[in-house]
């Protein structure tokens, strides 16, 4: 059973580098190396140790380890995400993924609502405008978005991005 991709994936998703994850794991970084490469098999006590660091429980780690990796989603799989934001439709672009490091989304934003940073959990964004156009205001200094215009904001930036248009605005959003 090949657990290494896994297992790198899940550290990734944590934001853990791998000597941070050896350190607290209480074991080497060239050994949780190999052990990510498939060329070494921690036992279950090492692997326990890695996954309480990470706080993942062994039994839920092993639980989808045989699913094979989805690379195409179609467009009828799309997942609305259950947050509240008015007039914002947020759709997951790739459901059932664990551990992943992206979360890209199909976005709608109606007239007049908009987004803010306060919608977003400190998450670097990156927006590319399919349709409409938007106005991107940061700390201050205001922007026109308009169709196929890219936005890149940092997880400290302060923004509000808004729709003063009459038509819908649809973005492709990534947050990391």
């Amino acid at each position: 059973m090949e657990i290494g991709k896994k297992l790198r994936r899940l550290r990734k998703s944590k934001a853990l580098t791998l000597e941070e994850l050896a350190t607290r794991a209480n074991l080497t970084k060239g050994f949780l190396s190999q052990v990510e490469r498939d060329k070494a098999s921690p036992s279950v006590a090492a692997l326990k140790q890695v996954l309480d660091v990470m706080g993942e429980d062994i039994s839920s780690f092993f639980q989808d380890i045989e699913v094979p990796e989805r690379n195409v989603f179609r467009k009828e799989e799309r997942e609305l995400t259950e947050e509240d934001i008015a007039g914002v439709r947020k759709l997951l672009l790739t459901p059932d993924i664990q551990y992943r490091e992206l979360d890209p989304y199909y976005v709608v934003i109606e007239p007049e609502r908009r987004l803010t940073s306060e919608d977003f959990d400190d998450e670097e964004i990156f927006g590319f405008l399919l349709k409409g156009e938007l106005w991107l205001k940061v700390n201050g200094d205001e922007n026109r978005v308009g169709e196929e215009d890219v936005v890149y904001l940092f997880p400290d930036n302060e923004f509000v991005l808004e729709n003063r248009g009459k038509e819908e605005a649809v973005l492709i959003m990534v947050t990391y």
